[in-house]
């Protein structure tokens, strides 16, 4: 059974790695220090394959120790939140994220040579190709296009740079994945947010799903968008996005390469307010919607191009939209009700 070592295991999408690896039959640590939400408790906490540690990535010593020990090590770790928190912490994303992704890497060095690690697999950001003039937007593209303007794309860039960088040096072999907007269960208001009223309703996450989410269900209407709506994204479901970052793990054209992993189904915010206010209102209520002001780094369209994952990895994100928000939309509900959200 091989072992594998997850940093940000308590976060968002950490949450489904850490499923698909047990389900899987890895072996798992994981590692965070609770700073984003706070404790949390997880489906898989009991499990016997996995051990939390309860630490700070930035803590090189402690990652050396535990690093010694795993196949695989999937750097999750970072500051990460909607597009409010990239100018509410814009200093914060880059130079702490730079803490942690340093650390992390030194660490991972030093274990690859005295140790059994085989690979680092690092999770960047579609934020990557902020400032593309190029659609859609495929592997080797961020490094032809100008760089991301805010600090976390700048910072997201900076990650891939470390991946290449200590194999070039150190030849400590890597793989680069790239989610694209990812919806799910399990996310929460995070420690630290600051307050942002959009209509009548305070944020939630300043993630464009959840925050829609929770604006019909609180009774919003007209229902207030940011920006104008024809802004692009790819959902994909946590669960998907897991399972390519599972996928690549082992597989041998993963190795020393980079995904972009995502759905292949585009939606504006226009449409996506569409589907969710059909699902909680009905057909027969109308949809009324007002733009607020849009923030300074709201990318006007985010489009992968994900045949590499499919045409070398085999992968390709299968759950559509309406089915994310057949999961998502109860999940919230009942988080509205807990005071939560």
């Amino acid at each position: 059974m091989k072992k594998v070592l997850v940093t940000g295991s308590a976060g968002f999408i950490g949450g489904y790695i850490v499923e698909e690896l047990l389900a899987q039959g890895y072996q798992v640590v994981g590692v965070d220090n609770y700073s984003k939400y706070g404790p949390v408790k997880k489906s898989y906490d009991d499990d016997p394959n996995y051990e939390l540690v309860v630490g700070d990535v930035q803590d090189t010593e402690l990652m050396v120790k535990l690093l010694a020990d795993v196949d695989h090590f999937i750097a999750g770790a970072a500051l990460i939140g909607g597009i409010s928190y990239f100018h509410t912490y814009a200093y914060d994303l880059l130079a702490k994220n730079e803490r942690i992704i340093a650390s992390s890497v030194d660490a991972a060095i030093e274990a690859h040579k005295n140790g059994r690690l085989e690979k680092v697999t690092y999770m960047s950001s579609s934020m990557v190709f902020e400032s593309t003039d190029r659609w859609p937007s495929k592997e080797g593209d961020e490094r032809l296009v100008p760089p991301p303007l805010s600090s976390y794309g700048f910072q997201k860039l900076a990650v891939e740079y470390f991946a290449r960088a200590a194999w070039d040096q150190y030849k400590l072999p890597y793989t680069i994945l790239r989610p694209f907007n990812c919806v799910g269960i399990g996310e929460s208001r995070a420690l630290g947010d600051v307050e942002i009223n959009s209509g009548n309703v305070r944020l939630a996450m300043s993630h464009v799903v959840p925050d829609l989410v929770q604006k019909v269900l609180k009774g919003q209407d007209p229902l207030h968008i940011l920006g104008a709506g024809d802004q692009v994204r790819h959902y994909t479901y946590g669960g998907d996005l897991a399972r390519g970052i599972v996928l690549s793990l082992d597989h041998p054209a993963a190795l020393n390469n980079d995904f972009n992993i995502s759905t292949a189904d585009g939606h504006t915010v226009e449409q996506l307010a569409e589907v969710i206010w059909r699902k909680i209102k009905g057909p027969d209520v109308p949809l009324n919607l007002v733009s607020d002001p849009g923030f300074e780094h709201d990318v006007q369209k985010r489009v992968p191009d994900v045949s590499k994952a499919k045409e070398v990895l085999g992968f390709e994100a299968t759950t559509k939209l309406e089915d994310m928000l057949d999961e998502v939309i109860p999940w919230i509900e009942n988080a509205v009700a807990e005071g939560t959200i």
